[in-house]
């Protein structure tokens, strides 16, 4: 049966496009809601005549798919707490640095950066005004007080509501794009010693309550003295924080191919039904034993979604895992694609822009994969003893779950793990029972029953399973890295993948051969646009605090100019992301030059020597680094330049200075840290 044969699954792909047009058009809530209401009375009006006609109408299907696209729309702005006259966003000025009383309350604690520890909060009063609404908090580190900040705690803070920075250079991670997605729009930094905490009675929220059970359960565990690794890697498997997790380890496992095991999602929930359903069979020879069973189920499910800390991918998982779990215990035959799409339509009503969180995408990506084509390669080989069955089920499983999530994986993170197979064979059929021990483990720590061995048979599992990823992830010349893959490629690929399942699943497959080579001849065409739409010459100031980079691209060969270390520069994140949003295959690298020619138009760096000479060639363009000690009104005056520009490596009183000046000279100043990366594109001179 064919895909979109099912009802809902068309509902759900329009529910997708009225989501992604609400986010993306902006259009007002009273015109949503209007447009809504009147397409759902015409629903309502086409259901009841084609009721009473005893027959289904075109009409009928296009009101209910416009309702839908409607409904997508309207849910956006439903959930967008900026929508209300209440918010935040609407009594601050963050272009004036105004200091406020801002009292908020703690509902996540984030992964630390290198400075500051991170939390999200609701925003409870701005001066004494009631508000709504989430920020970033951002705690400095600090060695002498540390004092922890929980969930559900209440402070008050005299600060100013800062904006998110937008990344500084080119293809560098959204990070204020990202956290608009959780409707996070703007900032506060503080320290420890600035935070007053209050002592309130707000309520205890859902998100407080599964803080304090994990901070319980990790204080219990601490008893049995599990080193810090095997300690992070069960609040990943068990409890769905990954925030403690060695950078090493992450690392090993993400080049190994096994970086899913770490995030609770539906596989983590599938076993926990498998082992949930096996343990309580003995219910149903009660009276109402089976109802019984589904709801000690359903409770078990929700409470470790709750206590893993309701991210997309649990969500998302349980609510499937659901449906699943009462069409088992009520014998009800299930079609899983219906049981994926009802899952995904409930999860996008409450939380439109799951849609856009990855996790939430490789998620049904992997899963559809899985249930599409795992059959398909099972049946290329027949395996004759269980282990083997076992085995081949594994490799089939987790090749289908490669296909699915491969294309929107290397559009996100630029990267193939060519041994991910492995890894899965080893640590799949054993996640079982590191599960079920992790269960039981964190059962007996609560009600403080020790158990001789469990816990270090638990203990040796996960360090050999870190070992095993270890000695994967070293195989270097099978993990894949930088690898540029743009969003109509992916399309692209996705379109190829479903053809070909039609075409090796139909029966009659003269029909398909031609779409195949259409969508073949489509995927090479986004690569051809792509590598003519990066056939092209830049000059790039970047961004680097205390430092000069220079580069100058020329289609696929980058050359960077710096005042680096030679081994400090090859390890720059944001140059690795401009070399694969570039499509680069070659870098140079150099020192800074004092002149550049770039067409008709020349740049000259003033660095803090504060030399120039100006008596041959006259420059267009004035490059200031390493805070020269300067009279910018004379420099202008003499050489009369078009643009000045100061990068990372000058003090900021420099610049403000400069910037001051060159305001009075009616002069362009365009300061990096500011402005991000300044970037000029040119053609190079053709000489004949």
């Amino acid at each position: 049966m064919k895909l979109l044969d099912f009802v809902i699954v068309r509902l759900l792909l329009v529910l997708i496009i009225g989501i992604s047009a609400g986010v993306f058009l902006n259009i007002s809530n009273h015109l949503t809601y209007l447009i809504l209401g009147l397409s759902f009375s015409l629903f309502i009006l086409t259901y009841f005549i084609s009721k009473h006609l005893f027959k289904k109408t075109i009409w009928f299907g296009l009101i209910s798919y416009f309702t839908t696209f409607f409904l997508g729309m309207a849910t956006v702005n439903f959930h967008n707490e900026k929508m209300s006259q209440n918010h935040y966003v609407h009594l601050i000025k963050t272009n004036r640095n105004e200091v406020s009383t801002v009292t908020f309350k703690i509902r996540e604690v984030l992964k630390p950066g290198a400075y500051y520890n991170k939390y999200i909060a609701n925003v409870l009063t701005i001066n004494d005004k009631p508000v709504i609404g989430k920020i970033l908090l951002n705690v400095a580190k600090d060695s002498i007080q540390n004092n922890a900040i929980h969930v559900d705690a209440v402070y008050t803070s005299r600060t100013s509501l800062k904006q998110i920075n937008e990344p500084l250079n080119p293809f560098q991670f959204n990070y204020k794009e990202y956290l608009e997605k959780s409707y996070v729009y703007h900032q506060i930094f503080s320290s420890n010693k600035n935070l007053i905490k209050l002592d309130t009675l707000h309520k205890t929220s859902i998100y407080g309550i599964a803080y304090k059970i994990r901070r319980q359960i990790n204080k219990q565990l601490k008893h049995y003295e599990f080193n810090q690794d095997v300690l992070a890697i069960t609040n990943a498997l068990l409890l769905g924080q990954r925030q403690h997790i060695n950078k090493d380890i992450y690392t090993n496992y993400t080049h190994a191919g096994a970086v899913h095991i770490l995030a609770v999602s539906g596989l983590h929930v599938g076993i926990v039904l498998l082992i949930l359903n096996f343990v309580l069979r003995l219910l149903e020879y009660l009276k109402q034993g089976k109802f019984i069973k589904i709801i000690v189920i359903l409770l078990c499910l929700w409470s470790f979604a709750i206590i893993a800390g309701l991210s997309a991918s649990v969500v998302r998982a349980v609510t499937m895992f659901t449906a699943v779990a009462i069409s088992i215990n009520l014998r009800k035959p299930t079609n899983i694609y219906n049981i994926l799409a009802i899952s995904a339509f409930i999860l996008l009503l409450v939380k439109p822009l799951f849609l856009f969180d990855v996790g939430f995408q490789l998620s049904y990506l992997a899963v559809i994969a899985i249930v599409a084509f795992q059959p398909v390669f099972y049946n290329l080989y027949t395996p004759k003893w269980a282990f083997d069955k076992l085995m081949w089920n594994v490799i089939t499983v987790s090749f289908a779950a490669q296909l699915g999530v491969a294309p929107i994986a290397l559009f996100y993170f630029h990267q193939f793990p060519g041994l991910f197979f492995i890894s899965n064979i080893v640590i799949i059929p054993f996640l079982g029972c590191i599960l079920a021990l992790g269960i039981l483990i964190i059962f007996f720590a609560l009600v403080n029953i020790n158990i001789p061995l469990l816990p270090d048979i638990y203990s040796w599992l996960i360090s050999q399973i870190n070992k095993l990823v270890a000695w994967v992830a070293k195989q270097e010349a099978f993990f894949f890295d930088d690898i540029s893959f743009e969003f109509p490629q992916v399309i692209a690929t996705y379109l190829l993948i479903v053809v070909s399942y039609f075409l090796i699943t139909s029966k009659n497959k003269s029909n398909l051969v031609i779409p195949f080579l259409i969508s073949v001849l489509i995927l090479q065409l986004t690569f051809l646009y792509e590598k003519y739409h990066t056939s092209t010459h830049e000059f790039i100031v970047f961004h680097k605090s205390r430092h000069s980079i220079i580069g100058k691209k020329s289609n696929d060969l980058l050359t960077i100019n710096h005042n680096l270390k030679s081994e400090a520069i090859k390890t720059q994140k944001f140059l690795k992301n401009y070399r694969v949003g570039a499509h680069i295959s070659m870098t140079e690298y150099d020192s800074i030059n004092p002149i550049y020619q770039i067409n008709d138009q020349l740049l000259l760096i003033v660095d803090s020597i504060g030399v120039y000479n100006t008596k041959t060639l006259i420059p267009d363009i004035i490059l200031l680094r390493n805070s020269p000690k300067i009279n910018l009104t004379r420099l202008i005056d003499s050489i009369k330049p078009k643009l000045i520009i100061a990068d990372g490596s000058n003090y900021k009183s420099y610049v403000a200075r400069w910037k001051t000046t060159c305001k009075k000279q009616k002069l362009p100043f365009h300061y990096t840290y500011e402005k991000g990366a300044f970037i000029l594109k040119h053609q190079p001179k053709i000489n004949y």
